[in-house]
C-alpha cells in the first residue's frame, strides 16, 4: 500500500510539472529538476528493492537514511542554484535601475534646456505687433 501511495504521489508530481510547463508557469530549466525527482520517485516506488541494493552498495545501513541523504543533497543543490539565480537578477536589477536613473536625469536636463526656448517663442507670439 505504501508503494502505491509513493507511486501515485510521484505520478502527481510529474503531472503537475507538465501542466505547469504547458501553462508557462514553470521554466524548462527548473522543470527538468522536478521531472528528475518525479521520475526517480516513480522508479523507487515501482522497484522498492532498488533502494536497498543501492544502500548496500554505498555502505548505508538503512535505505531510508540514503533517501534522506539524497533528499538533503538535492535541496542543498536547489538552494545553491536559486541563490545564484537571485544574485544574477540583483545585478541585472541594479544595472537597469542605474540606466533608468541616468536616462531620467538626461530627460530632465533636456526638458529644462527646452523650457526657456518654448517660453521665449510663446512670448513673441503672444505680444501684439505694433504697426510702423
Amino acid at each position: 500500500m505504501g508503494n502505491l501511495a509513493a507511486f501515485l504521489l510521484a505520478l502527481a508530481i510529474v503531472g503537475i510539472v507538465f501542466e505547469m510547463l504547458r501553462r508557462k508557469k514553470l521554466r524548462e530549466k527548473y522543470a527538468a529538476l522536478w521531472l528528475v525527482v518525479g521520475t526517480g520517485t516513480l522508479v523507487l516506488a515501482a522497484f522498492p528493492r532498488l533502494l536497498n541494493i543501492v544502500a548496500e552498495l554505498v555502505g548505508v545501513q538503512l535505505p531510508s537514511n540514503l533517501l534522506f541523504i539524497i533528499s538533503i543533497l538535492l535541496l542543498l543543490g536547489v538552494c545553491l542554484h536559486l541563490s545564484w539565480e537571485i544574485s544574477v537578477v540583483e545585478d541585472e536589477t541594479r544595472t537597469l535601475a542605474e540606466e533608468v536613473a541616468i536616462m531620467r536625469a538626461q530627460l530632465e536636463r533636456l526638458q529644462n534646456n527646452a523650457s526657456p526656448r518654448l517660453k521665449g517663442s510663446e512670448d513673441e507670439s503672444s505680444t501684439p505687433s505694433s504697426p510702423k
